[in-house]
């Protein structure tokens, strides 16, 4: 396993190395957020310790890049910054743990192993379908850059749809992700939503599609997806 330890402070940065280097990691080590992209771009890390306060930028901004450039590492942010709002922040920029200084070696360790173990599948903070956008943290739909007012279920069941194009989904797995578990109404509820966000959507070409699988339920086509591609369906 090899991670990259991004830490301006040469005597902590030392002292991470040598811990991980005692537990069987190779580890790189840098103190710049110049230095730190062009790691990240070169090799493929299983994990990355940020510090965000660096010389040349902020953690924030770098772990956002990162993502952006399709780097799905866990990353671990390492800070002094104890304000609720900053760990907010660099959760919602893409980091998937935020540990506070000072800290504890074997915590740390014991939460690289545990984001490890989960691996680096795609996670994007904010959900692309074409010229359609979802933005989980600020609860926000864009349609080529313009708002788009949803109620609460259509944004859900929109972001179930995004976050699973080209798979159908059926009735019952759309209401067990959408609704909770004391909801015991019928399935035409979730014909009854997909028919309001397709109209939210309207007729624009660019839009993402939502299609009826007749007899099953429904799947979102993003923009140029050929449904032949992808299995014969029926609309109704």
């Amino acid at each position: 396993m090899r991670l990259l330890v991004i830490e301006d402070d040469a005597r902590l940065a030392d002292q991470l190395r040598r811990g991980f280097k005692a537990e069987g990691y190779a580890t790189d080590c840098t103190g710049t957020a110049e230095d730190a992209r062009w790691l990240a771009t070169e090799n493929d890390y299983d994990a990355v310790v940020l510090d965000i306060g660096l010389p040349d930028g902020d953690g924030f901004s770098l772990c956002a890049d990162l993502r952006s450039m399709g780097r799905w590492a866990p990353i671990v942010m390492l800070t002094a910054r104890t304000a609720v709002p900053d760990r907010i922040r660099g959760l919602d920029v893409g980091a998937d743990d935020y540990v506070l200084k000072p800290f504890s070696f074997a915590e740390l360790s014991a939460r690289i192993r545990a984001l490890v173990r989960r691996g680096a599948p795609e996670r994007p903070s904010i959900v692309r379908a074409g010229p359609l956008e979802l933005d989980r943290a600020q609860h926000a739909i864009r349609f080529h850059g313009r708002p788009l007012a949803l109620s609460v279920r259509e944004f859900a069941l929109l972001e179930l749809f995004m976050r699973r194009p080209n798979e159908v989904q059926t009735r019952a797995e759309i209401i067990e992700h959408v609704w909770d578990w004391a909801y015991d109404g019928t399935s035409n509820v979730v014909d009854w939503h997909v028919m309001a966000l397709r109209q939210r959507l309207g007729s624009d070409p660019s839009a993402p599609r939502i299609e009826t699988v007749r007899g099953v339920g429904y799947v979102l086509r993003p923009t140029g997806t050929d449904p032949a591609e992808v299995g014969a369906i029926g609309f109704g």
